[in-house]
This record gives structure tokens, sequence and C-alpha cells, in this order.
């Protein structure tokens, strides 16, 4: 009978050894669960952080770009209202003119910057890309002994 009791106190103490085992094994497992989920949640926090900062950035500068287009607007009726009352009531010509030059200059700069051409790295006309003479201004005698002289292209 002794020897029964030998098999059965073994067969609890591996029971228990087993468990004490498990038990240590799934709570070192599940810890590192843990810390994931913990840096799963801080990740999603930020990324909702940034969404909402992504968000009041575009809110901001909508505003700011809505704003600035009120300005203009009220910059170009103030000018108006300035031209057509010197129009009315100024005898100065020298004023009114100024006021019409601004006019015009605001118009002219508004069409340059709708229709500028990009910058070209070749002259107009057939003196060849880059020629040194582009522009300026002889005089005929100077363009006689230049036509006269003139040397092949180089390349």
């Amino acid at each position: 009978m002794y020897e029964s009791n030998i098999d059965w106190i073994l067969a609890i103490a591996s029971g228990l050894a087993g468990i004490g085992i498990g038990a240590l094994g799934y709570h070192l497992l599940n810890a590192n669960v843990a810390r994931n989920q913990k840096v799963r949640q801080r990740l999603a926090e930020t990324e909702l952080e940034l969404t909402q900062v992504k968000d009041s950035l575009n809110d901001h500068f909508s505003r700011a770009a809505d704003l600035l287009q009120g300005i203009q607007r009220q910059s170009q009726e103030l000018q108006q209202q300035l031209a057509q009352s010197a129009e009315r009531f100024c005898d100065d010509d020298h004023l009114k003119r100024r006021l019409h030059a601004s006019d015009a200059a605001e118009l002219a700069a508004e069409g340059e910057t709708e229709g500028s051409a990009p910058p070209r790295d070749y002259a107009d006309g057939t003196h060849g890309t880059l020629s040194e003479d582009f522009g300026l201004r002889r005089s005929p005698e100077e363009a006689e002994a230049a036509s006269a002289t003139a040397q092949p292209p180089r390349y």
C-alpha cells in the first residue's frame, strides 16, 4: 500500500507542477499581449490626435484664404470708390491720372500673371540660342563690320 501512495503523491505533485508551469507561461505570454494592447491603444490615440490637428489646420487655411479674398475684394471696392469720387469731385488732373494709372497697372499685373510665359534659354530671331548680341543696339557701321567678319557658329 505504501507504493500506491507514492504513485498518487507523484501524480498529484506532477499535476501541481504542470499547473504551476502553465500558469507561469500564461503570465509571461499574457504580459506581452497586454503591452502590445497598450501600444496599440497609444498608437490609435496618436493617430486620432494627428487627424484632429490636420483637420484644424485645413480649417485654419480655409478660413485664412476666405479672409484674404475678403480683404482683396474690399481693397478693390475701396480703390474703385476712390476713383469714382475723384472723377466726380476732384479738379486735379494729375491725381485722376494717378488713380486711373493704378487701376490700369492692376489690370496689367493681373494679365501678366495669367498670361506670362515661362522663362526661355534662347533668344528670339535668327541669331541662335544664347546669342551674345541679343537686345543690343548697334550703329549701322558696327552692324556692317560685324556682318562682314561674321564667324561660323560655335557648337
